[in-house]
């Protein structure tokens, strides 16, 4: 019986009745995203019968809570949990053989026999690949890195690599400035420890992100050899394409349907030729509705990196990078709150830990964060504008939002919705005896 990726999970996601199966015919362009859209991307979704051959599958990464229990560890574990695996990553087993191996294509690559490619919006520059697993091994270090990327499909056996990450831009300019091709595989159909590992930074976290993979998923990710590239790929994967990012060779990209919902700009892009394709007997194929899925992952690993920058200075609760703000650019932080001047720190060392963040909200550790009518409560009855409010004006954001894009600069704005004095039996919630 399969334990790992995609078949592994639809089972257990079967178990819990938590798929949905959808067997009448579905338009894989515009219709398919749809339907995906209307349940926010959070339940799980097979389609059995699109307009191509082979099954597609969404929505599978959206669910925080599901999420976490497909982790096994709950919402409360979650900052030691991933912590651990960061701190402690385990050993990969190499295998010889996988049903990735049941078809191997090595001559006149038509990427569409194999994929769905699926067009999301209207004004999409093409169909993408939004789920797909870039692996590279670093050059210097042999460690592998993963990393969900954007692929526009170009036609043929060409594809558009958004790069939008200092360490693997790195390698690519790097490699190109030889004159050499870089090396890389795509792989679709994974499981929930692997979408979490391929989102932990590679810039803060020198790891390798296979065996933080093997940590969370507390066996040894198993995993075979490319046929012809020299890269591991899952064993257990549906779809691998191989392939190479040319050296000096740029297509435009763009625009598409970014992660805030409005669409990004078109710009050159490095391609990848691919040259083999491997994939298992009757492969599904796996999308995200841009940009969600992999993005509340994102957002868990970052609330990781804020809990441990935040614990040195205050005496942190818990952190949420919010829903509403993509999983990036808005934060509630709960606190102890025993000193005068933890909530503004707090802030402060919010928008030092990440660039993107825009907007923070901070509060005392009896406010549920992840609820939104709470927060409301805190911010009404414990803040005053002129006193609890810090504004910070012309600073560094993200291209992925768009004021920022127009601008140039961020204005950041955060919110000290702690108890002005918690020794005040003013600020305090009536409760109700025990009876």
């Amino acid at each position: 019986m399969e334990r790992q990726m995609l078949r592994s999970l639809i089972s257990e996601l079967e178990s819990k009745n938590e798929l949905r199966v959808i067997k009448d015919k579905v338009k894989k362009d515009f219709e398919l995203g749809k339907i995906l859209k209307q349940t926010d991307n959070k339940v799980p979704t097979l389609f059995e019968n699109v307009d191509h051959k082979n099954r597609v599958i969404g929505g599978l990464y959206g669910n925080r809570e599901l999420f976490f229990s497909l982790l096994k560890f709950n919402h409360d574990e979650r900052i030691k949990e991933i912590s651990k695996a960061i701190i402690n990553p385990k050993p990969y087993e190499i295998v010889n053989d996988g049903p990735i191996y049941e078809n191997i294509i090595s001559n006149r690559i038509s990427l569409d026999a194999v994929i769905p490619f699926t067009k999301f919006h209207e004004k999409d520059s093409a169909a993408f690949i939004t789920a797909g697993v870039l692996v590279v091994k670093d050059p210097e270090t042999g460690k592998y890195l993963t990393s969900i990327r954007r692929l526009q499909f170009n036609g043929a056996n060409q594809l558009s690599l958004l790069v939008a990450s200092p360490r693997l831009n790195k390698i690519i300019e790097k490699t190109m400035e030889s004159g050499k091709d870089l090396d890389v595989a795509i792989f679709l159909g994974y499981d929930a420890e692997t979408c979490l590992a391929s989102q932990i930074n590679s810039n803060i976290f020198d790891i390798d992100k296979y065996m933080v993979d093997s940590a969370l998923r507390r066996e040894p990710l198993k995993l075979v050899k490319c046929k012809s590239k020299d890269l591991l790929v899952p064993a257990f994967c549906e779809i691998v394409l191989e392939g190479k990012v040319r050296a000096n060779r740029f297509e435009y990209e763009g625009p598409f349907c970014e992660l805030m919902g409005y669409y990004g700009e078109k710009a050159l892009h490095p391609i990848i030729e691919v040259d083999t394709i491997m994939h298992r007997n009757n492969p599904i194929y796996q999308v995200a509705f841009p940009c969600r899925e992999e993005h509340l992952t994102n957002g868990l690993t970052r609330e990781v990196e804020l809990y441990s920058n935040l614990e040195r200075l205050v005496g942190v609760h818990d952190v949420y990078i919010t829903e509403g703000g993509g999983y990036r650019f808005n934060a509630v932080v709960s606190i102890e709150n025993t000193q005068r001047g933890e909530g503004k720190t707090c802030i402060l060392g919010t928008f030092g830990t990440f660039s993107d963040v825009k907007n923070v909200i901070v509060v005392d550790k009896d406010v549920d964060i992840f609820s939104s009518s709470d927060v409301e409560w805190a911010i009404t009855t414990r803040s005053q504008a002129s006193l609890d409010n810090v504004i910070v004006t012309g600073a560094k954001g993200s291209p992925l939002e768009p004021t920022h894009v127009a601008r140039g600069i961020t204005d950041k704005f955060g919110i000290d919705a702690t108890m002005p004095d918690p020794g005040n039996d003013l600020y305090h919630k009536a409760s109700i005896s025990e009876y």
